[in-house]
């Protein structure tokens, strides 16, 4: 049971769209090969979240706006999962209440769509006011994971396995003539999974 618990722990630990034991699981992994499974699924995450352009996995972010007179002022990262009143700050630190502002859309949704504050209007009325700072909790929670994002991490993790096994590190085979050449960091149809989560604004 205790070491249920670690293995658990560990897993939650770990910068992955996919648990460790599913991806073991499904390519018939041991655990002699626990070692180098952690360090596909963590690079194959980084390496998506890398061509994403954004953060997938959930996390907390601190934002300083400028503000210009718009009132809807787009965030970085998305899905938003929460914006609580004494996050949202203006110029010096002062706390813009929570009516003042609101999600765009709302918060927990999981919509994969670029989120945004959206401010009243009676913001207006403060003096002097410059940006604004945002923290805000934004990505998928382990287990919340999009299937076709989740397939993308572990057909890019097994993929990355498979050359690590075969000490093919960087190469793809001979090219007539010119010995071996250089491979792309993401085979096709994992770019094809992606596709749809690579960042982009309203």
């Amino acid at each position: 049971m205790k070491k249920e618990n670690k293995e658990q722990a560990a897993g939650n630990k770990l910068h992955s769209l996919i648990p460790l034991a599913d991806f073991k699981a499904v390519l018939g992994i041991d655990d002699r090969e626990d070692a180098m499974s952690r360090y596909c699924l963590a690079t194959a995450t980084y390496t998506i979240e890398q061509y994403c352009m954004r953060r997938l996995l959930r996390k907390r972010h601190l934002e300083r706006i400028e503000y210009t007179g718009d009132l809807l002022l787009p965030l970085r990262e998305y899905p938003v999962n929460s914006v609580n009143s004494e996050q949202v700050t203006v110029n010096s630190g002062k706390i813009l209440g929570k009516e003042f502002f609101r999600a765009v859309p709302d918060c927990g949704t999981y919509i994969d769509i670029p989120f945004s504050i959206e401010l009243s209007p009676e913001v207006r009325k403060l003096r002097g006011l410059k940006f604004i700072k945002v923290a805000y909790w934004a990505g998928y929670p382990r287990g919340k994971v999009p299937p076709d994002l989740a397939s993308a991490c572990l057909e890019l993790a097994a993929w990355n396995m498979s050359r690590y096994r075969g000490r093919r590190i960087g190469m793809t085979g001979n090219v007539r003539g010119s010995g071996e050449h250089l491979e792309m960091s993401i085979p096709v149809q994992v770019r094809q999974l992606l596709e749809p989560y690579r960042w982009r604004v309203i």
